[in-house]
């Protein structure tokens, strides 16, 4: 616990301070299907900012997730904590989340890339009720989430910009000639056993290929999940493990970015 309580004020000390954080359900439909993510913003602060669709880890919408969500939000952003999977499925372990997942790429990661779409649409109909300057937008994802956030990068979508943390570059639809119009900041564990060179190399031939804007950052020494704090006491196996150097970097470098695109966007 001391060491949870010690990197949750690391990454705290590396993020805007918040008074008033508000969170507050927002529901959208995809088809027949009932979405249900959580907003996140300071309302001490009146005024309108950009907003992030954040796409967590395979969990899904959870306490960890707002969690995070309100560090990145601060009195900066806007974020929706967006629900890919559906209103009804919320996984309570690894096994479900597994099974989520792998419902989600059914298709080959068409359907996810019209869910995180409608996620935006989501976040931008908040503009009434929030803090939100709709005209400037971006998205982040974590593990599963940050490949999603990708996904949606490679449909052509025009954003402020997308940040992926440790997500997989793989994809069974990669951009094959569609330009990809969203800067892109790619945070990487070097030791990342489920990232390998191959996948790399491939990646940044794809994003070339497309015209991209990109940026890939390589943290040495951490494996994947090095930014999420909830892992720092309970580490999944030898490929899941907080890295307290790399989470303070990446989430500097996340910052940096979205600094510099909402001030060109």
């Amino acid at each position: 616990m001391r060491r949870l309580a010690a990197a949750m004020s690391l990454v705290l000390c590396a993020s805007p301070a918040f008074a008033a954080m508000q969170t507050k359900p927002v529901e959208w439909k995809v088809g027949d299907d009932s979405y249900s993510g959580v907003l996140v913003y300071d309302d001490v602060n009146k005024i309108k900012r950009p907003g992030l669709v954040m796409v967590p880890n395979w969990m899904g919408v959870t306490d960890d997730a707002i969690k995070q969500a309100k560090h990145i939000a601060g009195d900066d952003y806007v974020v929706l904590v967006a629900d890919v999977y559906g209103k009804s499925v919320r996984p309570k372990d690894k096994t479900e989340a597994k099974a989520a997942v792998g419902k989600a790429y059914a298709d080959g990661g068409t359907s996810l890339r019209k869910r995180v779409g409608e996620a935006v649409a989501a976040l931008k109909a908040q503009d009434k009720t929030a803090p939100l300057d709709a005209s400037k937008i971006g998205a982040l994802g974590f593990c599963f989430g940050g490949s999603a956030a990708l996904e949606l990068a490679r449909t052509g979508a025009n954003l402020a910009g997308v940040v992926s943390f440790h997500g997989g570059l793989k994809s069974h639809l990669p951009s094959n000639g569609v330009k990809v119009n969203t800067p892109l900041l790619v945070l990487n564990g070097a030791a990342d056993k489920s990232v390998p060179q191959e996948d790399i190399v491939a990646f940044e031939k794809e994003m070339n290929e497309a015209g991209a804007d990109w940026q890939f950052v390589n943290y040495s020494g951490a494996v994947h999940c090095f930014s999420q704090i909830e892992d720092a006491d309970n580490p999944v196996g030898d490929n899941c493990r907080y890295d307290e150097r790399a989470a303070k970097r990446s989430f500097a470098a996340m910052r940096a970015f979205f600094a510099e695109r909402f001030g060109a966007h």
